[in-house]
């Protein structure tokens, strides 16, 4: 890169002593400046290189072949400082690139070392054995607190109302009343007819056909 590109980013030269105070911020911003500034630069070089190729064409068809010489020697420079422009803009593209990362750096080290310094400020008020001490002091009263809640909850004189013995018999003559009460609602049961079953009426049937039988067979003799 050209010093003079350097020296007007810093403000080298007179301005010296002031450049090893700039910051990185203000560094940054200048090469910003400077980079908007050739690409502006860059731009204009490009127009003035495609008019040169038009310039040279059209002296070269009206046969002025000195003026097309001249237009492609123009043409030439722009270019070369063209090429000069792109690798300045390379290297001031990485310095500030470097600079925004140098400066990132600085910012998360400059919270890291706050956030040590509360860190340790308040860890100077505070004490490992302290705290454990507080933690069981903090059981102890949460404990305390629970047993005077259910002693708080419990009725007055609950253990010499209520046995369970007691309370298992008396559920269990509730039962039986329920049952005569539901036997009581259904009423006496009602007569069941008396039939002949098919049985009897089988076995005498059988036992008419067998006396026919043995008439037939004495007749038969």
């Amino acid at each position: 890169m050209p010093v003079n590109v350097f020296q007007r980013i810093f403000d080298f030269g007179s301005k010296k002593d002031d450049s090893k105070n700039v910051s990185s911020s203000d560094a940054i911003k200048h090469l910003s400046d400077v980079e908007e500034m050739l690409n502006k630069k860059q731009q204009h070089l490009e127009s003035q290189i495609d008019q040169e190729k038009i310039t040279a064409l059209r002296c070269s068809k009206q046969g002025n072949k000195r003026g097309a010489l001249l237009a492609l020697k123009r043409k030439k420079k722009f270019e070369k400082t063209l090429l000069q422009l792109d690798g300045t803009l390379t290297t001031l593209e990485t310095q500030r690139e470097y600079l925004q990362n140098a400066s990132t750096n600085m910012d998360v080290l400059h919270v890291m070392r706050q956030a040590a310094s509360a860190l340790k400020k308040t860890n100077q008020n505070l004490d490992a054995d302290q705290v454990q001490d507080l933690m069981d002091d903090l059981a102890e009263q949460h404990s305390v607190a629970e047993e005077i809640a259910n002693a708080i909850s419990s009725p007055i004189g609950s253990s010499d109302l209520y046995n369970d013995a007691d309370l298992e018999r008396e559920l269990e003559l509730l039962a039986q009343e329920e049952i005569k009460d539901d036997m009581m609602k259904i009423g006496p049961l009602p007569d069941v007819p008396i039939h002949t079953t098919t049985t009897t009426t089988t076995t005498v049937k059988t036992n008419n056909q067998s006396e026919e039988l043995r008439q037939l067979e004495a007749w038969a003799q």
